[in-house]
């Protein structure tokens, strides 16, 4: 059901965590005129705010901000404040060795803002998280403020409202999707999901959907993300069997997508970023009997970039059989196109195991970002000219839409997104 919301009570807000979702929330309530305290671990990232700047590449995101801070309605901070709401914008990433979720920043930021909380507050989780996590940090919550009642244990006359409303952005385009996008929202009563909404609805015009539980609005949005990790898996896969038969896969695509009930995505190397590649393991912990298709989507896909590995090794053998006399230039390493977010990318992935393997020069097109990770240092960062004059091997890895405007180099070509075929 979809609620119509009554004027918001809130003056002031704090955001937990100001990375590429909860920076730019700061900067969508702050420019309705709220109050916004962004709290975050890392004092460059404060700094960097609280001058009117940002630390990350997202459009039109860098006037917000600096508008806002200039008028003194965002601020950010190491500390958690007193506020009426509270948002929580931290990563889930995996625990080591293996795909379980990990909730120690869920745990962290929970005792953070815990001292802070007064009746009446509430505080919503936005970090993508496995089934349960809700719940979980409500019982951190309630751990650390006795004195306060909690919805698990108090209901609807609970101190404290608690919510799940998870994000659903594409990065480049979150300042446009963060207000137009529908919200789905599980509160752990009616009335926290009511004011929940009334928050959102603040700048949101899309729909602000109530799911029953917040085990529902985890799950909505697990379900998204793995609903897309299959179908790529599909497009990756049929790359892999396409190569084996000698067939043109974005041929082969091109002519299936004819027909009016079919729509085969298009392969690559891999999939990355903090959703698609991370969110449907967290169904498979949670029921790794059942999740056997996501499961299989996701060893489908962790397994491109291996493949594509093998055929750079192919093509130095094939070349010079020597592989300290080939220079593979690397073009791309963002998980997506025309952005500077490297989370779990693929073509990361891929170009560190070169560096790590490969005895030649390995030049690097990236023109996202002004400087290579430290864990490429020894590659150089270089113009798209500069990898095509000194270059025997071509690996496309990133359709950004610079290499989409640039003729295909000479040297051997290993294209996984299928730019330079169609330019010729």
């Amino acid at each position: 059901m979809a609620y119509l919301m009554t004027p918001h009570p809130f003056n002031r807000i704090s955001v937990i965590g100001l990375g590429y979702i909860g920076l730019p929330t700061c900067a969508m309530f702050a420019s309705r005129g709220i109050e916004v305290i962004g709290v975050d671990v890392n004092p460059h990232t404060i700094s960097t705010i609280n001058r009117g700047e940002i630390h990350i590449i997202e459009p039109d995101l860098d006037i917000v901000v600096r508008s806002v801070v200039q008028q003194k309605y965002l601020r950010a901070t190491l500390t958690p404040e007193p506020a009426q709401a509270f948002l929580v914008a931290v990563p889930t990433p995996f625990k080591e060795g293996n795909h379980a979720p990990d909730l120690r920043y869920i745990e962290a930021a929970s005792k953070a803002i815990a001292p802070v909380l007064e009746s009446g507050n509430l505080v919503i989780l936005e970090s993508t998280s496995p089934v349960g996590a809700t719940e979980a940090m409500a019982g951190w919550l309630a751990d650390a403020r006795p004195d306060l009642t909690f919805p698990q244990s108090h209901g609807e006359a609970s101190d404290i409202r608690i919510a799940h409303c998870p994000e659903r952005v594409l990065p480049g385009k979150v300042m446009q999707e963060l207000i137009t996008n529908d919200r789905v929202i599980g509160g752990m009563t009616a009335k926290c999901s009511a004011m929940a909404a009334r928050l959102y609805k603040t700048f949101v015009t899309g729909e602000c959907v109530i799911a029953s539980t917040p085990r529902v609005a985890e799950m909505a949005k697990l379900a998204e993300n793995s609903f897309r990790d299959v179908n790529i898996a599909f497009a990756n896969e049929l790359s892999l069997i396409c190569d084996k038969l000698s067939i043109d896969v974005w041929e082969l695509i091109g002519l299936a997508n004819r027909h009016p009930r079919v729509n085969i995505l298009q392969p690559g190397p891999g999939v990355g970023g903090h959703c698609i590649a991370v969110d449907p393991w967290f169904i498979v912990s949670s029921a790794p009997d059942e999740a056997k298709l996501i499961r299989t989507s996701r060893e489908v896909n962790d397994s491109k970039p291996a493949w594509v590995l093998a055929k750079v090794r192919d093509a130095i053998e094939a070349t010079t059989g020597n592989a300290a006399d080939a220079t593979i230039a690397i073009y791309g390493l963002t998980f997506k196109p025309d952005i500077d977010d490297m989370r779990e990318s693929p073509a990361l992935e891929i170009a560190h195991q070169l560096v790590n393997s490969h005895d030649g020069n390995i030049l690097i097109v990236e023109p996202n970002i002004k400087e290579l990770p430290v864990t490429l240092q020894s590659a150089r960062l270089v113009s798209l000219d500069e990898a095509a004059a000194e270059s025997s091997i071509h690996l496309m890895l990133v359709d950004h839409t610079d290499f989409k405007s640039a003729l295909p180099p000479s040297g051997v070509i290993i294209d996984t997104r299928g730019i330079w075929k169609a330019n010729k």
